[in-house]
């Protein structure tokens, strides 16, 4: 006999009232009670982003992700709403970040250097490279790698929210969401893909690794994982950068292990 789940929520009332009886005032009733939620989730996104970037219109776009969340959410399977909430969210602000074209072409075409280098590298070596090497694959010195990080630190912020495939919206980070029951072709993609990753994390640095955490599973600002750490924040935007680019050339390769199936 299956255990029926029970749910964990506050406002338990107002989710009955609303996905079980369609109450509008219900369903804005929760849009008021969890706003909040879209001020933090702002707030922290947008540590790093140019100064162009507007946060009214960060918050505006994360407002649409609540709403999306509140319609999608099944509160009897007894998940967390505000970790799914979160996700949609940040979702939702990182389209709208993407149609307004907020990193150059020119970092966009830097980020990717320093990912292929590094998906070329370890994929040779079989093991986590240094700065040297990236640096000597690429033909700069040491120091201008270190500038090019910099330069790029800030296309690296929502980088795990970027799509697994282009023609698709699922995330990498995604997979921590149990959305809907998958078919069997998609789990056996979703569990490599979970694979890949695992093997990218244990290839990045200590450093590196704690970095990733605090920000991604912590939500430690990246200010704060400095103090944490007892770094610079400038030197926090490095790693985070160099952590994200190897992920991302180690899902790169898995992706185009799935092209080939």
């Amino acid at each position: 006999m299956t255990e029926l789940k029970t749910p964990h929520l506050t406002n338990i009332g107002m989710w009955q009232a609303w996905r079980e009886h369609g109450k509008l005032d219900a369903k804005k009733a929760l849009i008021e009670n969890y706003l909040p939620l879209v001020d933090y989730v702002t707030n922290r996104m947008a540590i790093g982003l140019p100064k162009n970037v507007i946060k009214d219109d960060l918050a505006s776009n994360g407002v649409m992700g609540l709403i999306d969340a509140i319609e999608k959410f099944d509160y009897m399977r007894g998940l967390q709403f505000e970790t799914y909430a979160s996700w949609r969210i940040r979702g939702a602000i990182i389209d709208g970040l993407r149609q307004g074209d907020w990193v150059p072409r020119s970092v966009r075409e830097k980020a990717k250097r320093v990912e292929d280098a590094y998906q070329h590298l370890e994929q040779q070596y079989m093991r986590s490279v240094t700065d040297h090497e990236v640096s000597a694959y690429l033909g700069i010195t040491e120091k201008d790698f270190t500038t090019m990080l910099q330069d790029i630190s800030v296309a690296t912020i929502c980088s795990l929210e970027d799509p697994i495939r282009e023609e698709e919206s699922e995330t990498r980070m995604s997979l921590l969401v149990d959305d809907k029951a998958k078919n069997p072709d998609h789990k056996v993609h979703e569990f490599y893909l979970k694979e890949s990753l695992v093997k990218g994390i244990e290839r990045l640095t200590e450093k590196e690794r704690i970095v990733v955490s605090l920000f991604y599973y912590e939500e430690l600002s990246l200010s704060e994982i400095a103090e944490v750490m007892s770094l610079s924040p400038s030197r926090i935007s490095q790693l985070h950068s160099k952590a994200i680019l190897r992920l991302r050339g180690a899902l790169a390769k898995h992706k185009d292990q799935l092209m080939q199936h």
